[in-house]
């Protein structure tokens, strides 16, 4: 795998902490009137930091599984919205969440680091995406945390454009 990427995916979890940290308590769970320009999906701070832990593990930690010892798997997407609700996102212990995404993301590290070329190369259909390879599931995974990022900068943007006077 590129160095790019993987240095990528290594600093995701301090920098996932460091953008949570910057959420007074009181927006931690906050929403804006409207989720119109959102880099992300439309989670709160708390939700963000919830959903990126459950898609490291219940999503690409299986998507990598199967795509490396399935023939061509078809990978499904994740309801977002039904996980949010059904795990109460809102009411996470954050300090909890992040340890356990961070534990998470070693392995990931640990695993996409092992791969041989002939691995990288193993291919599968990702529901929303199509056709890819295991490369291309690393790239996915990497975008997707810098989607959360945004997500996450764009609801500071959000929070600081509340207290204007208009």
């Amino acid at each position: 795998m590129n160095p790019v990427t993987l240095a990528a995916l290594q600093a995701f979890p301090q920098q996932l902490e460091e953008h949570y940290a910057a959420f007074p308590a009181a927006f931690r769970n906050w929403s804006p009137p409207s989720w119109d320009g959102v880099p992300s999906e439309a989670l709160t701070a708390i939700e963000q930091v919830c959903h990126v832990r459950d898609i490291e593990i219940e999503g690409y930690h299986l998507r990598f599984h199967r795509t490396l010892t399935e023939l061509h798997p078809t990978l499904a997407s994740i309801d977002t919205e039904a996980l949010a609700k059904e795990r109460a996102y809102g009411e996470a212990d954050a300090v909890a969440v992040l340890a356990a995404f961070r534990a998470a993301r070693l392995q990931t590290v640990a695993l996409i680091g092992s791969l041989t070329p002939p691995q990288l190369e193993r291919t599968a259909v990702f529901e929303g995406y199509g056709p890819l390879s295991m490369r291309s599931l690393v790239h996915y995974l990497c975008s997707h945390d810098q989607q959360h990022l945004a997500g996450l900068q764009w609801l500071l943007g959000k929070i600081e454009a509340s207290r204007v006077k208009s």
